[in-house]
């Protein structure tokens, strides 16, 4: 415990001091949430007799107030002076959602001086994860619209520059996001380097057509987190109903990592994971498939 008792250089105890600081020294500059809200669907198609695919879809909101007026942006909000950021970002979470008491973490801090037009804004963002089969999306106040986009990342160019202590590694990333009537598309580099042990990453809005803000950059970084995790956590049973099939799971992490895996090194992935019930799918066209519930790690001999 803190002494209140001891004086500074001016001869003030802490409670003296604080009765005393101004608070008008320093610049104070507004505090952001961004909310990067996933889920997978299945694919539309005409041949019912077919197993779905799936698309992995970011929530997005189209914004209705300048600045970047008519373009579409992450769901979020400022923070305000009385709540937490945990507490602003479920807040957030709720008012664009309709849910609560779901899997979200917190992914970045975003600072750059002129992210955002209006003054000097630093936003933190978090990434959540759900089954959207008994979700009701809604617009906030702000907002003209608020969609799901398909949502899909890849590497286009990649470039290896070795430095006399170390190397440089760019890379040009492509993000496409799609609804049923629009198109959002963004380039974001990724520059690495390293010199001996320190290690610099930066991101970089090379493009953008369709996104507010910075926020291709978070939509970049969410998905490299995502993949990431799925691969030594299970969270990945946040974007699934209570009942699955294996073959269903499997599509999961194939959309999210964006290639095939096979089947059998899968199963045995997660096979400490999943344990079968007595129910089968009832899905017209379809020959009736073993249906699965998640395991959590309490509840495993």
């Amino acid at each position: 415990m803190t002494d209140t008792s001891i004086r500074d250089r001016n001869g003030l105890t802490e409670q003296q001091f604080l009765q005393t600081y101004n608070v008008s020294i320093y610049e104070r500059p507004s505090v952001t949430v961004d909310m990067l809200i996933f889920t997978v669907m299945n694919k539309e198609q005409e041949n019912y007799r077919k197993l779905p695919e799936k698309n992995l879809q970011l929530l997005m909101i189209k914004r209705g107030e300048h600045p970047f007026i008519g373009q579409w942006a992450l769901p979020g909000g400022f923070v305000s002076v009385h709540e937490s950021m945990d507490e602003a970002a479920r807040r957030e979470l709720m008012s664009e959602t309709n849910i609560e008491d779901i899997y979200m973490e917190q992914l970045y801090t975003w600072g750059d001086v002129e992210r955002d037009p209006r003054t000097r804004v630093i936003s933190c963002s978090y990434m959540a994860l759900i089954d959207r089969t008994s979700l009701e999306v809604k617009a906030g106040d702000d907002a003209d619209d608020a969609s799901w986009f398909d949502v899909t990342q890849s590497v286009y160019q990649e470039k290896k520059t070795m430095l006399p202590l170390g190397y440089e590694i760019e890379r040009l990333i492509l993000i496409n996001l799609r609804n049923e009537t629009e198109i959002l598309s963004a380039t974001i580099k990724v520059s690495e380097t390293v010199i001996g042990k320190a290690r610099k990453l930066t991101r970089e809005v090379i493009h953008s057509q369709g996104i507010a803000f910075d926020h291709a950059k978070m939509i970049q970084y969410a998905i490299e987190r995502l993949r990431n995790k799925i691969e030594y956590t299970e969270i990945i049973f946040n974007l699934v109903p209570p009942l699955f099939t294996l073959s269903g799971l499997q599509q999961v992490y194939e959309v999210i990592l964006g290639k095939e895996l096979l089947a059998a090194a899968f199963r045995r992935k997660i096979a400490d994971m999943v344990a079968e019930t007595n129910e089968y799918t009832k899905d017209a066209g379809h020959r009736p498939s073993k249906l699965y519930r998640y395991t959590p790690k309490h509840d495993r001999i």
